[in-house]
């Protein structure tokens, strides 16, 4: 197993994380659950509106740096990250590795009213589903983890969920999967997933050969305002950021921050 990557290390325990909560409860179950679920929010929307749209991520911990924040309450930081402008709440529900949980999914959708993501690796029908059955309205696909069969079969299934996908690439290769499959918003991933290693110019190399009308996220490394200016200038419409917030000590005016520079009329605006 000395071939296997940390992407696939960390998938291994989803899949048994996944077959342990089926167990308990099952796939109709969580279909019905879903189905139950007050309708979803519009994401797209919420991305296209003018600025540049903060994710603000509920993150404890990563692979690469461990553990980030002792987040006792994840319904308060997801307030302040709301009252802080963000567009878009991503909670981590990766347990091994991020320690995130469906309890903070479902803590961070009773409290906020704007829309929610789950972040995690989706390798499963089941996942998407639980995802929908927990309040999510945008759920994370990452081309890197999926064949292309069960990335646009998943892909088709977040949407007739009423879901919005987020589909994550790292190289222009797999860029063009997530076209290929029809993803309406793509998040380009600075970090790649295998390695663990950081191509802060990932971004840039790609976003531009990404179609108009696709809705352009940009993935890590943004620490402040100057990260977010300078992926505006690559044509980021929206920045998902974790770390930079949970270790800020004031999420909330960390937040404000990016949102403020993102609105001002002098940050760079994606050619539509």
């Amino acid at each position: 197993m000395s071939s296997a990557t940390v992407l696939d290390s960390i998938i291994e325990g989803v899949r048994e994380d996944v077959a342990a909560r089926e167990a308990i409860v099952s796939l109709a179950e969580v279909k019905a659950a879903a189905e139950a679920a007050p309708a979803p929010l519009n994401v797209l929307a919420a991305l296209r509106a003018p600025g540049i749209a903060v994710i603000a991520e509920v993150k404890r911990a990563s692979p690469s740096r461990g553990q980030l924040a002792n987040i006792a309450d994840p319904a308060e930081l997801a307030r302040a990250y709301e009252s802080g402008g963000a567009r878009v709440i991503s909670v981590l529900t990766e347990e091994r590795r991020f320690h995130g949980s469906l309890a903070d999914l479902d803590a961070v959708r009773a409290a906020v009213r704007i829309p929610v993501l789950r972040k995690d690796f989706i390798v499963r029908p089941y996942q998407i589903h639980e995802a929908r059955a927990h309040g999510a309205d945008m759920l994370l696909l990452i081309v890197a983890a999926l064949e292309q069969p069960a990335l646009e079969s998943m892909l088709e299934r977040t949407e007739s969920l009423g879901m919005t996908a987020l589909v994550e690439v790292h190289t222009e290769e797999e860029a063009d999967r997530a076209l290929q499959a029809g993803a309406k918003v793509i998040g380009v991933n600075a970090r790649n997933l295998k390695t663990l290693e950081v191509d802060r110019d990932c971004f840039a190399r790609i976003a531009p050969g990404l179609p108009s009308d696709t809705i352009r996220v940009a993935e890590s490394g943004v620490r402040g305002t100057g990260d977010l200016l300078a992926y505006a200038g690559a044509g980021a419409d929206a920045v998902l950021v974790g770390e930079g917030l949970v270790t800020s000590g004031d999420p909330r005016s960390a937040v404000a921050d990016l949102v403020t520079a993102g609105a001002h009329p002098s940050c760079p605006k994606p050619a539509r």
